[in-house]
This record gives C-alpha cells, structure tokens and sequence, in this order.
C-alpha cells in the first residue's frame, strides 16, 4: 500500500468516525429532548411544577416566583439548545441554505449565553445535588460556554471563518456537558455493574471527578481531532479509532441513560 492510500485511508477513516459520532450524539440528543419536553413540559402544561422536584435539587419552589421562572427557561432553553447544535454542524445545510445557518447560530449562541447564566443563578442561589465541588464544575462549565461562544460569535462578524469553526465546535461541546455528564455517567455505571464511586449523596469520587470531566475530556478529544487534521496520516488513523470507541461508549450510555432514567420517569 502507497503512502497516498494510506493519507487517503486515513482521512476516509477519519470522516467516517465524525460521522459515526455525529450519529450516535444526535440520536441521543434527541432522546433528551424528548425527554424534556415529555417530562417537565407535560407537568408543566399540567400544572404539576412539583414533579419536577422528583428530578431536580432545588427545582420548583411555591411562591418563588423569579427563580421558577428561571428555571422554566433553562428548561425550555435546554430543549432548544439540544436541538439547534447539530444543526449547526451539517455541512450541506450550511452551504444550501446559509441564512439559516447564521440565524441558527445566531440563536444557539444567544441560548447559550441565558442558559450559562440561568445555570449558574440556580447553582448559587438553590443549590444542587454533589455538594459544593459539583456546583463549581457546573459554573465552570458555564463560564466556558460564555467565553468560547462570545470568541465564535466575534470571529464570525469578522468573517474568519475557519477559526469561527473552531471556536463554535468548542461552544458546541461546553454547552453539551449536561448531556454528556447523563449519558458518561449511565456507561460508568453500566460499565461497573452497579454505582461505584457515586456516593450515596451523589458526592462520590467519581462524581467530583466528572463534575468537571463531562465537559473537559469531550473539549480535549475535540483538540485532539482538531489538530489531527493537519498532521500526517497515523495521527489521523488513531483518532479516527478513539473517535470510534467514544461513539461505541457514549451509544452504551445512551441507551443506559434513556432505559434507567429518561423513559421511566416519562412513564411514571
């Protein structure tokens, strides 16, 4: 085999695993947005705020008007943000139909920035569960988001788009972490046959650790395929495997995640 077969191996292989990934994080996206909207939007159309509280630390609280209604945005918000990055990132609806793409992203990176900030009011002012160290993931997790959206969208404005590209696949990953903290945590579990390091107050080693895990190991791997796009056909071929597993693995958590906690509680 040449050495132009293997380059040309190399990025095929490299193409494929972004797309197996990009697949299989859609699909599990969706699953959460459905969630959303059949759990918190069905007890919210019902008038039941206090369900919500079956899931969330701090949730509804009577009579606290301003923080509820936060609350019920980031929500809201949640469902739109879950359902407007991966649009974001098909290439052919980028080139057909550019308007949308910027008035999409226009709206993703406006979410983000209330979402970050809803976040972080709800973390400091009613808490959460894990305790102190996962509330300090959380906000970093939001401060991240702020600052990497704000550098997409400026880079946009001065049309350099190939470092824009960079910067909104960073926005991207930053405002999935909730999602990838659900669906990391449901493999873990399955993949120790049962909570090890949880905790039973949900402050267990691993929890601390993936409080700030969720979000930064996914932005790592992000760097990693970013920079193999410039280096020579192995580095290609490596993380085009890696990218594989973790697509394997977060597929494992997505089903772990829909079966043991997103479609019970819709049928409860």
């Amino acid at each position: 085999m040449t050495e132009k077969t293997v380059a040309m191996w190399s990025v095929k292989a490299l193409r494929g695993s972004v797309l197996f990934w990009f697949a299989v994080a859609t699909t599990g996206q969706l699953a959460f947005v459905l969630y959303i909207a059949g759990f918190y939007g069905r007890a919210a159309v019902q008038g039941d705020f206090a369900r919500w509280n079956q899931v969330l630390v701090g949730g509804y609280v009577p009579g606290g008007l301003a923080g509820n209604l936060v609350l019920a945005m980031h929500l809201l918000l949640a469902a739109v943000i879950t359902l407007g990055g991966p649009l974001q990132l098909v290439p052919a609806i980028r080139r057909r139909w550019p308007r949308f793409h910027q008035w999409n992203g226009r709206t993703y990176m406006l979410t983000a920035l209330l979402i970050s900030l809803g976040g972080l009011y709800m973390v400091w002012t009613r808490g959460t569960a894990g305790g102190p160290l996962l509330r300090i993931g959380i906000s970093l997790n939001g401060l991240l988001i702020l600052g990497a959206g704000a550098v997409a969208w400026r880079l946009a404005r001065r049309r350099r788009f190939a470092e824009h590209r960079r910067w909104a696949l960073r926005a991207f990953v930053l405002a999935s972490g909730v999602w990838f903290f659900r669906v990391g945590l449901m493999f873990w579990i399955l993949a120790n046959r049962g909570p090890l390091g949880i905790g039973a107050d949900f402050d267990g080693p691993f929890v601390r650790a993936w409080a700030f895990g969720c979000y930064l190991a996914p932005l790592a791997m992000l760097e990693i395929y970013l920079a193999s796009e410039r280096r020579g056909p192995l580095s290609r071929l490596a993380v085009a495997a890696g990218l594989g597993l973790l697509a394997l693995a977060a597929g494992i958590g997505i089903f772990g995640a829909v079966m043991a906690m997103w479609l019970p509680r819709l049928l409860g």
